[in-house]
């Protein structure tokens, strides 16, 4: 049955997807077809509504329909992730940008809890001193405008630095080019964040090109420091990038299961909370 009676008028596109993303979270999937039915639209309008949806993270795409995104598999749109949890984004940034000393060459994997790292940077006081490689375009984009920033008022500026690559749903950089670059690079820090964590696994991500490109930031660091909020404990990526054995800190926004706590004793990690006292 038609969702609209004869006299009711047709439905804008974000009523749309908001009950396909129902019709998704009651029962896993949504056919095109029976979508077609229920709102009285054409197919080609139905299979556009969830080209957006795909694109927003918030659907996978199979054939006649679309699914409940796999979370191992699925990478979501930056846009989505970085509506989510802001706050405890801004203090772990805060908390790990802490740890820069003057001098420092810092290295930043792409994500919104390492843009929050970014922002947190571009008001440390030895800004102008420090050298800071990255993947994430966002965060080149913040760093680049507080550079610019400083030389439009004669002072001295920070140095920038963008991998190559190619881009990914996250707004990495990602791939063998990204990868041999990094190669020769030598950092004092490197800030990691992760679209899952176990410590029994590590840090995770759906992306495998990611992956192999966030492994070779580790490689980079003399410590390695994770940024992650609450809501990525348990949740599993396709692949590994670093054990917590590679670990110098965690930082997160809340005090973390028992599991974690004892890896932290176990391989001498520093567990740091953001707390918002």
């Amino acid at each position: 049955m038609s969702a609209e009676g004869p006299d009711s008028p047709p439905l804008l596109a974000r009523q749309r997807q908001q009950q396909i993303l129902a019709a998704v979270g009651q029962h896993g999937g949504v056919r095109v077809a029976d979508m077609v039915e229920q709102l009285g639209v054409s197919e080609m309008t139905i299979r556009r509504d969830i080209t957006i949806l795909v694109r927003r993270g918030l659907v996978a795409r199979v054939h006649g329909g679309a699914v409940a995104p796999s979370r191992s598999a699925l990478e979501p749109a930056f846009a989505v992730k970085e509506g989510q949890h802001q706050a405890e984004k801004a203090r772990i940034g805060a908390v790990a940008a802490s740890r820069v000393e003057a001098g420092d060459a810092v290295a930043l994997s792409a994500g919104t809890t390492t843009l929050a790292v970014a922002r947190a940077l571009t008001a440390h006081p030895d800004l102008a001193t420090l050298t800071v490689i990255t993947n994430s375009l966002p965060a080149a984009d913040v760093l680049h405008r507080a550079s610019m920033q400083a030389r439009e008022n004669s002072r001295p500026s920070p140095t920038i630095v963008l991998t190559g690559g190619e881009r990914t749903p996250s707004d990495a950089l990602v791939g063998p080019a990204t990868v041999d670059y990094l190669r020769a690079v030598r950092v004092d820090w490197v800030f990691l964040g992760a679209h899952g964590f176990d410590p029994a696994v590590g840090l995770m991500t759906p992306n495998l090109q990611e992956a192999a490109t966030n492994a070779a930031l580790l490689a980079t660091g003399r410590s390695a420091v994770a940024v992650l909020d609450a809501s990525k404990w348990g949740v599993r990526g396709l692949r590994s990038f670093c054990g917590v054995e590679d670990l110098a800190a965690l930082v997160t926004d809340t005090r973390p299961d028992e599991e974690t706590l004892a890896a932290a004793t176990t391989y001498d990690f520093s567990l740091e909370i953001a707390s918002d006292d």
